[in-house]
């Protein structure tokens, strides 16, 4: 049942500010770097020759490991009709093949490309199409992509995953990704002789800064959850509505539709969602239909899944609360 609040107190105008501008403050933490020992494998290099490998003890990473299978899970549904099975990304992906069919298979298009290529030229070839066109796609210019003819077919494991993830996030995969994944990365380049190396920890998937502020701030939690809150309960008293919890109110959709109408000022008819969602795919549809009014609105679809605030998750349901906060903030 929902509680209905007759009265509700709005900070003053200073007051507000402030508790804003600390919910602000709690969020933009800096982010921590990562020391490591460095490992490389090969360094039998010509002059100038860059080389870079993977940290070996970076491929035991945990998280890594589960970004890998979730990611070979999802092709092998994708195409379970193609009579395809990927075991090893960069073993079954470099030559543009398993590559072209997800491809094709996502985007509903067939691609204009030779079926079986067996010598390296020719597989480069195709490989460069499927790029490009995917590129195409997810409107990407070739200049900032982190994966290449050379790479991809290199077997980089890097550049796959980059391109994965930029793929299952393109399509709206119905797959949840691990946050913050990252591989320890060795470059070394041979000058004059001597071998220079560097050190980079490759982000993969994105660690934002509210992964920062759970697992390294948990005491700026309660000032970004009551700065969120004292934002949403300002809009959602005007109908009478309070929220307390952040992750279980906004859970079936119904509060994130009506602060939508309530930000951008309409009215939501009632036929576009469930007032009382039954059941979990109800309580999804609700969340779904608040993405495509925050999208209606000018603000880019929300990255969490519908899926992830059903599931009651926090930092799912703060990443969009937050989004709102910084967009409508000066809203009265």
């Amino acid at each position: 049942m929902r509680t209905i609040i007759l009265l509700w107190f709005t900070p003053a105008p200073k007051k507000l500010k402030q508790l804003q501008e600390e919910g602000m403050n709690a969020i933009n933490l800096p982010l921590s770097p990562t020391q490591y020992e460095l490992h490389p494998e090969d360094t039998m290099l010509e002059e100038n020759e860059v080389r870079t490998m993977v940290d070996p003890n970076s491929r035991k990473d945990s998280k890594l490991q589960e970004l890998i299978k979730v990611l070979i899970d999802w092709i092998n549904d994708v195409l379970v009709g193609e009579r395809i099975i990927v075991k090893d990304l960069a073993e079954d992906l470099y030559d543009g093949q398993v590559l072209q069919k997800l491809f094709e298979k996502l985007e509903g298009e067939k691609l204009n490309v030779a079926e079986v290529t067996q010598s390296e030229i020719a597989q480069k070839q195709k490989l460069q199409t499927v790029l490009e066109r995917i590129n195409d796609a997810l409107k990407v210019p070739t200049r900032n992509t982190k994966w290449n003819v050379d790479s991809v077919h290199a077997k980089s494991i890097v550049a796959i995953l980059h391109l994965l993830v930029a793929l299952s996030q393109h399509f709206r995969a119905p797959i949840r990704l691990p946050d913050h994944v990252s591989i320890q990365v060795v470059v070394v380049q041979k000058r004059e002789g001597i071998l220079q190396s560097r050190q980079i920890q490759e982000e993969i998937t994105e660690r934002d800064a509210f992964d920062t502020l759970f697992d390294h701030a948990p005491d700026k939690l309660s000032v970004v959850k009551k700065t969120l809150i004292t934002f949403v309960n300002k809009h959602l008293n005007k109908l009478n509505l309070e929220v307390a919890e952040l992750d279980t109110q906004f859970a079936d959709g119904v509060y994130l539709v009506l602060l939508m109408g309530l930000l951008e000022g309409y009215f939501v008819p009632l036929y576009g969602f469930f007032l009382t969602p039954e059941n979990f795919e109800q309580k999804v549809h609700n969340v779904s239909f608040a993405f495509e009014l925050m999208q209606d609105g000018g603000l880019e679809r929300p990255k969490p899944r519908p899926e992830d605030i059903v599931n009651c998750d926090l930092k799912s349901t703060l990443r969009v609360l937050y989004n709102l906060f910084t967009r409508y903030r000066h809203v009265d």
